[in-house]
């Protein structure tokens, strides 16, 4: 176990009595909260069937296993009814359409992160409230971990971008799967497309290599081509609609996470203040809701605004992808090209509908929440140990839906992958 220890004679020991702290700032992906709401029930659905505002936030959440046993939920989608009307006179009795249900599920788990405070003689030789410290880390650690694992369930995969900031560890790394705990699922092939540099097509592939090149980026034609997309295709990720937003109903939205690179990429191509003003007009339709403001852009219908963790794979990396709409088994061996050498990357952009992750939370025993804390003292009162926990998991949101034809596909509900070429020297 590492312990915070302050020895004598360290430069962090009290010299005087006033002395300044600094802490380290990281790039919280704090939008990911203010994109969440309480998981659909029926109520919402029959309002969604009716054309009326309903549950459409992309992150959706479930407490009620804070109010009784289990580590599991499971929520279920009825799918559209099609065919043909039964006209005039003719005989309908005993020919109606049964409903069709698919099914989807999360469970969820304890996760903690124990922080030392460190030893009486510690405490004694700095002026800092090391307890009080610890407290702070780690709420700001489990804050960004719950955060980054949402990003990670989204798009489907971890990336290979790593630094001291990621709380989630590679995916190779023998705890990986414990710790996302419910399993991270590729995109499903119907939502799943890569740029082509003027708008974008299917991810595919070439020997065992993605058919992508250093120029196929992020700019205003794929922003054009992906709202061309969704008008064309069945069964569209469902506009997301913001609490007290006037225009949602009028003017639909989805919203694009982009990374920094594909941000910049993204502002280059265009008259970038004329997409912040329509975000900015459209705050004041919306009870002034942070997340238009600040760097924050709207075109087509699609808000744009930027994911600080990239998501990201590097020349030679496995992207992982689902060659076909009836099954959701992955393949693993097409790689990004190694012509993209250390000069750039592929970036995966995530195009938010409502409902596209849940995230479901347990009750901790003794504080009846779904997070806790706790202080032991070690070594007979000489030590002080700080853990912060919370129960929960996250998933995104696949069914099995019926899109008409021959055969059902999986189906990511909500969230669409958009891979792309990015500059990164």
């Amino acid at each position: 176990m590492a312990e915070t220890v302050i020895p004598y004679g360290s430069p962090q020991a009290v010299r005087v009595q006033s002395a300044g702290l600094f802490a380290l700032s990281q790039q919280r992906i704090s939008r990911l909260n203010s994109l969440a709401g309480k998981l659909p029930q029926q109520s919402d659905a029959e309002s969604t069937l009716r054309r009326q505002s309903g549950n459409q936030l992309p992150i959706v959440r479930c407490q009620d296993l804070t109010k009784m046993a289990g580590d599991e939920v499971t929520f279920d989608l009825i799918n559209l009814i099609g065919g043909k009307p039964i006209m005039g006179e003719r005989y309908a009795e005993g020919k109606g359409d049964r409903m069709d249900f698919s099914q989807d599920s999360l469970r969820i788990n304890q996760t903690r992160k124990p922080i030392s405070a460190g030893g009486k003689m510690t405490q004694q030789r700095t002026p800092h409230q090391l307890r009080a410290l610890a407290q702070s880390l780690g709420h700001d650690y489990m804050s960004r971990l719950e955060d980054q694992l949402s990003l990670v369930h989204l798009a489907g995969a971890r990336g290979f971008a790593d630094d001291i900031e990621w709380a989630v560890p590679l995916a190779s790394d023998p705890d990986f799967s414990d710790i996302v705990v419910n399993t991270v699922k590729a995109p499903t092939r119907n939502r799943h497309f890569m740029s082509t540099g003027s708008g974008i097509e299917p991810i595919a592939a070439s020997g065992n290599e993605i058919t992508i090149a250093t120029t196929d980026v992020m700019n205003i034609d794929l922003v054009d081509a992906l709202r061309t997309k969704l008008d064309s295709m069945p069964l569209p990720p469902p506009p997301v609609k913001f609490e007290g937003d006037l225009m949602a109903s009028d003017a639909p939205l989805r919203v694009l996470l982009c990374s920094s690179e594909q941000y910049t990429s993204l502002v280059r191509s265009t008259n970038f203040r004329t997409w912040q003003a329509n975000a900015m007009a459209r705050a004041q339709m919306a009870k002034q809701n942070p997340l238009f403001m600040g760097e924050a852009g709207i075109w087509n219908g699609i808000l744009i605004v930027k994911m600080p963790k990239p998501i990201r794979f590097y020349a030679g990396n496995s992207l992982r992808w689902c060659p076909s709409t009836t099954a959701n088994t992955e393949t693993s061996t097409d790689l990004v090209p190694a012509a993209f050498g250390a000069g750039y990357a592929v970036d995966r952009a995530l195009l938010l509908g409502g409902q596209a992750l849940a995230q479901a939370y347990g009750k901790f025993r003794q504080s009846g929440g779904s997070y806790f804390i706790s202080e032991k003292e070690l070594d007979h009162g000489d030590k002080l140990e700080i853990l912060l926990g919370m129960i929960g998991g996250t998933s995104k949101i696949q069914f099995l839906v019926d899109h008409g034809g021959t055969a059902k596909q999986y189906t990511d509900f909500g969230v669409m992958a958009i891979d792309t070429a990015v500059a990164i020297a």
